[in-house]
């Protein structure tokens, strides 16, 4: 890796934990639509902004395809709480929260939202929402408290208990097997930087995949890998808290192994459906400048070709490969078959959506829409609609489902006991219109998860920001469907937006 490459992707960890203001300029989309004013939120989710729609739960006539999964989405660490309960071990998360100046007042997800044990009530709230999928994730440290050998069969009895309970009030399980939460175990073995460690995950997912059987029809591997290498390993606001390039994207390549032999694992042991959870950003230039063009491209690749290509394709884009260098610890890290097992087949794609990018000549971002309370999040629902084309376009029909998609809101507990959220449904509503213009377009979207189904630990920033459609009050557990949980009833009920 050269010293301007190093340079380069610490700059841009950097900017992305540095809120950046920028004057907002007219641009049009790689999609050639012009946005609609319904869908610039300034202020993302105050009602009294005078962009804010005033009847945010108008329906736009949009009928979604029989059979269309409406669904929500949450993670282990981010809402079961019991961190050493019933054998659990502890994972990278729980280090990185403990350590001090790591999380927004010091927050853990010690207790999290306490559906450890209150898992079968919230599944009767999901099934007053009308959800038809519901995508959780395994704890590798419930399951191995150390991330090897046998099974904790208490750990593995909480999820059988959770599988059943979804099928007794008719929603479908979507399992994902790793949400960032590593065993420490592994990390004090050099973490994801071992390749070894991508051999213990099939382990791991062999002995879930046994557990479960078909109980579980979708089975996601790695959830957004680009994650732990950017925040985890550049920018060091997520665990394991480590700022190095060069076993950033060694990081990246044994997250990639690991997906792969984890879908090897499964083909041995079930039937079930299996594939990736990518967040996924479109990158636009941010001027019409030869070498915008140039750098635009070579940040889609880190951003998305690094991990699509090497899972559709089965190679890793090669301006990517030259700009890490041959002496890489990436490059040098890719052994002959590597690609054959990342690019196993898979039965589906998980795209979750957030936020686009405009880039510079000089391979910086710029904002260009208002953002929400999570800074870097730019409410553009056209961005949903460009990248699951592009998908379709440059990868050909696998079927693509949504697992994340949603903003953070101040919300607050009313005096009369209700969280009134406009924004949330405003912006649900108008990505959810992207989506469906995708599948007019030909996209074959299967599923729709909103992040998240309620309120929890949103990891570096603690529980300062609540992206739930349900309000947990903390002190007391107690859940409170919110005005867009309301709202977005009646769209599963009708299948309409």
């Amino acid at each position: 890796m050269t010293v301007l490459t190093r340079r380069r992707l610490l700059r841009r960890a950097a900017l992305s934990a540095t809120a950046a203001t920028a004057a907002r300029v007219s641009v049009r989309p790689a999609s050639g639509v012009a946005i609609a004013a319904t869908s610039l939120l300034a202020a993302a989710c105050d009602p009294d902004s005078p962009d804010a729609d005033p009847n945010p739960e108008r329906r736009l006539g949009l009928r979604f395809p029989d059979g269309f999964r409406w669904g929500a989405a949450t993670s282990a660490y981010q809402i079961e709480g019991a961190a050493k309960e019933d054998g659990r071990g502890a994972s990278v998360w729980d280090t990185f929260s403990h350590t001090p100046g790591r999380t927004r007042n010091g927050d853990t997800g010690d207790v999290a939202a306490d559906h450890y044990h209150r898992w079968a009530n919230d599944l009767d709230l999901m099934k007053d929402l009308g959800l038809r999928s519901y995508r959780f994730s395994i704890s590798w440290p419930r399951v191995q408290a150390d991330g090897t050998g046998k099974a904790n069969q208490r750990g593995l009895d909480f999820y059988r208990r959770l599988v059943d309970g979804l099928h007794e009030r008719g929603i479908e399980p979507m399992a994902t097997l790793f949400h960032w939460d590593l065993p420490q175990a592994l990390q004090d073995l050099g973490g994801w930087e071992n390749r070894d460690v991508a051999y213990r995950f099939a382990d791991y997912a062999a002995a879930v995949f046994e557990a479960l059987g078909t109980a579980v029809p979708v089975w996601l591997t790695i959830n957004e890998p680009k994650t732990v290498v950017q925040n985890g390993y550049l920018g060091g606001h997520h665990a394991p808290g480590l700022r190095d390039p060069d076993a950033a994207y060694l990081v990246a390549h044994h997250l990639q192994l690991a997906h792969g032999l984890a879908v090897r694992a499964l083909r041995a042991e079930s039937d079930a459906r299996i594939g990736p959870a990518l967040n996924l950003h479109p990158c636009y230039p941010a001027d019409d400048r030869p070498e915008t063009e140039t750098a635009t491209r070579l940040y889609d690749g880190y951003e998305n070709r690094l991990y699509l290509d090497s899972i559709l394709r089965g190679a890793y884009p090669q301006d990517v490969l030259d700009d890490l260098g041959p002496d890489s610890r990436m490059v040098r890290g890719i052994r002959d078959g590597d690609l054959a097992v990342i690019s196993s087949p898979v039965d589906l794609l998980a795209v979750q959506y957030y936020t686009p990018y405009y880039v510079t000549g000089g391979g910086d971002t710029e904002t260009r829409w208002p953002t929400s309370e999570a800074f870097w999040q730019q409410i553009f629902p056209d961005g949903m609609f460009d990248m699951l084309t592009r998908i379709t376009r440059d990868y050909g029909p696998i079927p693509l489902t949504i697992t994340e998609n949603g903003l953070p809101c101040p919300d607050e507990l009313g005096s009369d006991g209700t969280v009134d959220d406009p924004g949330r449904v405003e912006f649900l509503r108008d990505h959810f219109a992207a989506a469906h213009r995708a599948i007019e377009a030909g996209v074959p979207l299967e599923s729709y998860h909103v992040w998240s189904l309620m309120d929890n630990f949103e990891w570096a920033e603690g529980y300062e920001q609540r992206w739930g459609l349900v309000y947990v009050d903390y002190p007391t557990q107690r859940r409170i469907l919110k005005r867009s949980a309301h709202w977005y009833k009646g769209v599963i009920r009708d299948n309409t937006v």
